[in-house]
């Protein structure tokens, strides 16, 4: 199956999520991402809406930009906080694009040091994605 997956994060997509499919934004369309992903004040519900609407639009129209030939499948991998990830869900799909989180696995290294002191390290592994809306 040819899918692309367009990174909806505020992070850029790793090695690993690169080889999955995963795409970045790049100039403005990333500015606008951030601006919806990030929330200084409490939102109402309507800030979530539109902002969820003008990120799934911004997808959408990447796809129909970077991707005319059209993947079989178009899905976006999305994360961020937690109050906004439904709607951005809900948002997407109407848009016939699928949201993914990525399933990253943990490996803690732990590494004593020469004064006798242990340092731990996390290293994220990106294993694969999890489908958004699953009940």
């Amino acid at each position: 199956m040819n899918i692309t997956i367009l990174n909806l994060t505020q992070h850029p997509a790793t090695t690993d999520q690169i080889s999955a499919g995963v795409r970045d934004l790049q100039g403005q369309a990333l500015a606008m991402l951030k601006g919806c992903l990030n929330f200084d004040t409490l939102p109402t519900v309507e800030d979530i809406r539109q902002r969820a609407e003008d990120i799934a639009m911004l997808a959408s129209a990447w796809f129909d930009a970077e991707d005319p030939e059209g993947a079989t499948a178009r899905a976006c991998m999305i994360g961020g906080a937690p109050f906004f990830m439904g709607a951005l869900e809900a948002a997407l799909y109407r848009r016939d694009l699928t949201p993914l989180y990525a399933f990253s696995r943990r490996e803690v290294v732990e590494k004593a040091t020469d004064d006798g002191a242990v340092t731990k390290t996390a290293v994220f592994r990106h294993e694969g994605f999890v489908a958004g809306g699953i009940v």
